[in-house]
């Protein structure tokens, strides 16, 4: 049972974590440090850390919190630890395994035999790829020289990383006051170099699914590719409606949708680092390839970005997707609807507080009444790692497996009340939080001095190890 905590003091994020504990490698050690000694500090850093995602009070993050899963996931990963599954005459089970993440994946989102797909590193990977391809497309298909692509401004920044790598032209489409894509600007955008629509199934920020159908019908009307970004709901969405719950329908079923991504690290349960992105037809998933011939090493291709890949990986999501199963994957979609659906009832339980659409998954709540920041330090202080949005100004609690322990919402519920109370007359007008993706709504000192240091981090970090 998770129990409500009095507020306690939060450190700042060090820049140099364990200094005060461990040796910090500035060099390379003259002789070997013992493996026991390795292992040691590697189990005693990860149990520390693992302590607050398996309590049940930190948004998104940690998606399993299986620990017996993670190690039949270790398992299997061991026996290709070792492998490059760029060599496919050595490793004939990579294709085996491989073909069947995409062929199972396909088979949730409702591919048909005309889908193909790739497993990639992430969703960023995933993402760029799908744009890279709209990119060859439209050029070797329909001799676009300058490609444009539209996406709502709620998509995800990887999108915007292809853009800049690809030399795309981006056109940012604004949402609704629902925040989903505004259909009439995209319709009008649209323009004889637009190569591409993008839509998204669940937004990070909201958890909102965008209306995919109708940019379906946008794309097909001009002859163009829709790229569904399902990286973060791609996975828990599709058991939906089997458990009653009603959605936007975003998936292949869809007439016009071209390609689709969905993370098989998040609501896949599988180790980070795997991603899947599907094309149909499938003959779009050869516009992405290189073949590099007249090279002095021999002929080179890969069917994805990525050269050396991890035979580990593939064989570990392999076996998380088939361990799971249907029924499995199901079980703890229905945990989690209910979990999100019993947030909502403590977000609306005050009227300082306005849900950001309806999520079946990923709540998201604003205010016009407090800081909402504030708010957010009042959660921290008690031991809650939500996520900072911005524009609008809101949190996201973003529901995964153990948020839906017992007590976990009660909990939260709790917590809520005292830190909207908080809210209402905090100790200053500047709230400690602030949104920034990945930091959970960071304190802003740390955040300035995360910021601050990137550059000169490996810098830093030889200063620490000839101090020490």
């Amino acid at each position: 049972m998770t129990t409500s905590s009095a507020p306690t003091p939060r450190p700042a994020l060090p820049m140099h974590p364990y200094a005060d504990r461990y040796s910090v490698h500035a060099t390379m050690p003259e002789q070997g440090v013992p493996r026991e000694q390795i292992l040691r500090e590697l189990q005693e850093m990860s149990a520390l850390e693992d302590r607050k995602g398996d309590s049940g009070r930190v948004s998104g993050s940690i998606y399993s919190g299986d620990h017996d899963h993670y190690s039949f996931l270790v398992k299997a990963f061991e026996h290709y630890a070792h492998a490059n599954v760029l060599q496919r005459d050595m490793y004939p089970s990579a294709t085996k395994m491989e073909s069947e993440i995409i062929a199972m994946t396909a088979d949730m989102l409702h591919g048909d035999d005309d889908t193909g797909g790739l497993v990639t590193s992430g969703g960023t990977e995933s993402l760029v790829t799908a744009m890279l391809t709209y990119r060859e497309w439209g050029h070797n298909k329909k001799g676009i020289t300058h490609p444009q692509v539209i996406m709502p401004v709620t998509a995800h920044p990887a999108h915007s990383k292809a853009f800049h790598y690809f030399g795309i032209d981006a056109v940012i489409a604004p949402v609704t006051a629902e925040q989903v894509v505004d259909l009439d600007f995209v319709r009008d955008h649209i323009g004889p170099n637009t190569v591409a629509l993008v839509g998204t199934a669940g937004t990070y920020p909201h958890g909102l699914i965008d209306p995919i159908a109708q940019l379906g019908q946008l794309a097909l009307e001009h002859g163009i590719g829709l790229h569904v970004d399902g990286c973060l709901g791609g996975f828990v969405l599709p058991w939906a409606r089997d458990l009653g719950y009603d959605h936007t329908s975003f998936d292949l079923a869809v007439p016009g949708v071209t390609s689709i991504s969905a993370d098989t690290h998040k609501y896949g349960y599988a180790l980070k680092g795997s991603s899947v992105l599907l094309f149909r037809p499938k003959a779009l998933r050869r516009e992405q390839y290189r073949v590099i011939d007249g090279w002095p090493g021999g002929m080179y291709a890969s069917p994805s970005m990525g050269g050396s890949r991890s035979g580990g990986l593939i064989a570990a999501t392999w076996a998380s997707m088939l361990n799971m199963g249907k029924t499995g994957y199901r079980s703890i979609a229905a945990d989690i609807f209910r979990t999100a659906g019993e947030i909502k009832e403590a977000v609306r339980a005050h009227p300082e507080l306005t849900l950001i659409g309806d999520s079946l998954f990923n709540v998201a709540f604003r205010s016009d009444v407090v800081d909402i920041f504030h708010v957010n330090d009042g959660l921290a202080d008690r031991g809650w790692r939500m996520n900072g949005l911005q524009l609008p100004p809101a949190l996201h609690f973003c529901v995964t497996r153990p948020n839906t322990q017992e007590g976990v919402t009660e909990a939260f519920a709790h917590d809520l009340a005292e830190a909207v109370a908080y809210a209402k007359d905090p100790p200053s007008p500047m709230p400690k939080s602030g949104a920034m993706y990945g930091a959970g709504g960071s304190e802003r000192p740390a955040l300035d001095q995360i910021l601050s240091a990137v550059a000169d981090r490996l810098d830093a970090m030889n200063e620490v190890g000839r101090q020490q």
